[in-house]
């Protein structure tokens, strides 16, 4: 059984869907589910959300402001700091519905959005417990390391920023594709799962991308979060995936209680839909929740 939901995060209106398990109406632990980046509800959040409501658990997936159905007068731009907002603000939202026990609520980051969660986790009571799949975890070193060293970063800063300057000037945001086999512009040139109808090519995703994020994301140092989280932390991540050095950097630091699981040769779009890869991932958290929630 599922329903849709709204609330608020700061000014804007935020869209999701509420999954409840089968069984007695009575107040359950719960959990908040989140995606990669430019992502939507309807793909990689609510696979793993259909998982976790079969072990019994209420789940909320969103789009996070300016993505999918939710409001934000900035369309497809990927800025961490509000993503972390929007993530407090539906932990506090789940906590209010009358079908959740208000003690028992944790959070599940998939892919770019576990860097949102512990940052989240860290900075409000309202996440009792943490889970994350296939993270990207980063810091400068690692930013460099990916996008080309600091001549790629600076480069990347600078097409943000003449990005910046020109919807300024046109009073316009200007867009690229999020994905695409044959547009080298795209974000993810080449990338499956976004590329294939049958996986996360859906309609109701919008395929497209502000670059004038890049400055905002550069920036964001998700490994920070690891020695202050105080939540019980669970990790799966294969060395097939991607940015491994990240999620190894991040758990080495964690001081909560925390376990992790690795899985052989799983790509990092594999743990987006993957039958074994996110059964494998659902039980791990669940068995992790089950102790902490």
């Amino acid at each position: 059984m599922s329903r849709q939901v709204v609330f608020s995060s700061q000014e804007d209106t935020l869209a999701g869907l509420l999954l409840l398990p089968e069984g007695p109406a009575v107040p359950r632990p719960a959990l908040l589910v989140t995606g990669a980046w430019f992502t939507i509800k309807e793909q990689m959040p609510l696979r793993y959300a259909r998982e976790m409501a079969d072990r019994g658990y209420a789940v909320l997936v969103f789009d996070f402001r300016g993505f999918g159905e939710s409001g934000g007068a900035l369309r497809q731009r990927e800025t961490p700091a509000l993503k972390i907002e929007d993530v407090r603000a539906a932990a506090a939202f789940l906590k209010r519905q009358p079908e959740v026990d208000q003690a028992r609520v944790g959070a599940l980051g998939v892919c770019a959005s576990a860097g949102y969660v512990v940052q989240a986790a860290v900075e409000t009571a309202d996440l009792r417990a943490v889970a994350v799949v296939a993270p990207w975890f980063q810091d400068r070193a690692i930013v460099e390391a990916v996008y080309g060293g600091a001549d790629g970063v600076r480069a990347l800063r600078q097409v943000g920023a003449q990005a910046r300057a020109e919807q300024a000037e046109r009073g316009a945001q200007q867009f690229v594709p999020a994905a695409s086999l044959d547009d080298r512009r795209a974000l993810m040139f080449g990338a499956p799962y976004y590329t294939e109808p049958q996986r996360g090519q859906i309609p109701a995703w919008r395929n497209e991308a502000d670059p004038a994020f890049w400055p905002d994301w550069l920036d964001f140092d998700s490994l920070s979060a690891a020695p202050r989280l105080r939540q019980p932390f669970a990790l799966v991540h294969s060395e097939a995936a991607a940015v491994p050095q990240g999620a190894h950097a991040f758990f080495d630091q964690v001081r909560a209680p925390k376990r992790e699981l690795w899985l052989e040769q799983v790509s990092q779009f594999d743990f987006y839909d993957d039958e074994r890869a996110v059964r494998a991932a659902c039980d791990l958290a669940a068995a992790h929740f089950s102790e902490w929630l």
